[in-house]
């Protein structure tokens, strides 16, 4: 018997996990028709790139370019069974269905990708257009177109086939779609092929099928090789403006929004949760797409607090399930909000206050203008006695004066009340007018310094 190791976690390279994750999507017999159909795919691309050699002709690149995105859509497809067949894990606690948006997204990027780098061979040809030898060129065509159909056909991608509903129209299928309608008016019993929408990818197949068709013939009867140019562009556009609304649909997916078609029933839901017998209020609420077909969201409701939690929950859940999948919901009771003594410490100059104590007293010059009995400016012309006042902070200069008195605790408060003579014997605290000691009142509670509460701190 060998040695027991506690602890010990058994590390897998990279290629070792997709190695094992390849083994448990195999083992589904219904991989084996895309496996077998994978197979097929790279034997056809192979022979349509040496075709495409030997005929120099890139609108056959740009249309074998298709077949390699079929490609892109089989391994999708195997993604999508994988996705179907793992449990979520505490790691991705939300499951593995982003996965797939991923994918899609991955191929529809690079479909484009593929269509940038022919409209630029594309611009180069234009300078200078080789000669386009048609021996095999009709032959890859109808090989490609096939094998293309055949595959969309026969095998059911679920990933893309929800995008090419879900997302919005290419300007392609517009301009097909207005041609059906026409169609279908003269001929009623095609509008079950036609209408309302033709699926996106068998549309460019055919297309681009007919684009190379036209390209054949050109070259045939007239030796007009730019032809081939210009099919290679339309191919391209065509590519471009098919993939586009699916990498964009695919992409918001990703970036967790919330879909438009929804939001209508989720703002309708979320009125109605609001209106549950002891629900107050309804807030951070955030719903999003987690994978296609699939949304996910979280929610927080206040609830009164007398009332069941439980209960509570069971409702808003049942309520807000029909729509969203995964939901969670957060509730809270409703708390009275009580006023809360601040426990900051006291800052040690307004604890230790010296001796010295700022008081704002008006200026020489405007002692002279009042009156002393009214303290209302003697002129009769000057403004109203409510806007004659010094206020402190505009005419007024404070004045440092000294105070020999003993204050309790060192907040610089008088406790107890002053004798009605010595009050009246300080005065007022101006320099060469009055004793320096300060300015006194029989008033307990009055702070000496103008603009502050009784604790010292200053007012707002």
């Amino acid at each position: 018997k060998g040695t027991i190791h506690l602890f010990r976690k058994s590390q897998r390279s990279l290629v070792g996990k997709l190695t094992h994750e390849f083994r448990l999507v195999a083992a589904d017999r219904r991989s084996w028709k895309i496996l077998l159909f994978g197979a097929i795919n790279l034997v056809c691309i192979g022979f349509l790139l040496m075709w495409c050699s030997s005929t120099n002709s890139i609108a056959l690149t740009a249309y074998t370019y298709l077949t390699i995105f079929d490609l892109f859509s089989l391994v999708t497809c195997l993604i999508s069974y994988w996705v179907m067949m793992k449990k979520p894990s505490p790691v991705y606690s939300f499951g593995f269905e982003r996965f797939e948006v991923l994918a899609v997204f991955a191929s529809t990027v690079l479909a484009q990708l593929g269509a940038l780098f022919i409209l630029k061979e594309s611009a180069e040809r234009f300078l200078e257009q080789p000669e386009i030898h048609t021996g095999r060129l009709l032959v890859g065509t109808f090989v490609a177109l096939f094998f293309n159909l055949f595959t969309m056909l026969s095998i059911r991608n679920k990933p893309f086939a929800y995008v090419s509903e879900a997302a919005s129209t290419s300007w392609l299928q517009e301009h097909v779609a207005d041609l059906s309608r026409s169609i279908c008016g003269i001929i009623p019993g095609l509008s079950s092929i036609f209408l309302p929408r033709m699926n996106p990818f068998v549309l460019i197949d055919i297309a681009g099928a007919l684009a190379l068709c036209i390209t054949y013939m050109l070259i045939e009867i007239n030796n007009y090789f730019a032809v081939d140019t210009a099919s290679a562009i339309a191919i391209a556009l065509m590519t471009f403006g098919t993939m586009y609304p699916m990498s964009v649909y695919s992409g918001k997916v990703l970036l967790q929004t919330t879909p438009p078609h929804v939001i209508g029933q989720l703002d309708k839901l979320l009125r109605e949760v609001s209106t549950l017998d002891g629900v107050l209020e309804v807030r951070n609420e955030h719903f999003w797409t987690l994978g296609f077909g699939t949304l996910a969201g979280s929610v927080h409701v206040r609830i009164r607090r007398d009332a069941n939690e439980q209960m509570v929950l069971a409702h808003v859940t049942n309520r807000l399930y029909t729509l969203v999948s995964t939901l969670t919901v957060q509730i809270f009771k409703d708390d009275w909000i009580r006023p809360t003594l601040s426990s900051v410490p006291i800052a040690n100059n307004i604890l230790n206050l010296s001796d010295h104590h700022i008081i704002p007293m008006p200026s020489l010059k405007a002692a002279d203008n009042l009156n002393p009995v009214t303290s209302t400016p003697a002129k009769p012309s000057s403004p109203p006695p409510e806007f004659s006042f010094n206020t402190p902070g505009k005419n007024v200069s404070p004045v440092i004066l000294l105070n020999t008195q003993t204050r309790p605790y060192g907040l610089g408060f008088n406790h107890g009340s002053a004798p009605y003579s010595s009050v009246l014997n300080q005065g007022f605290g101006i320099p060469g007018v009055g004793a320096t000691q300060g300015f006194r009142t029989g008033f307990t509670n009055v702070p000496s310094r103008y603009g502050t509460n009784t604790r010292g701190q200053p007012r707002p």
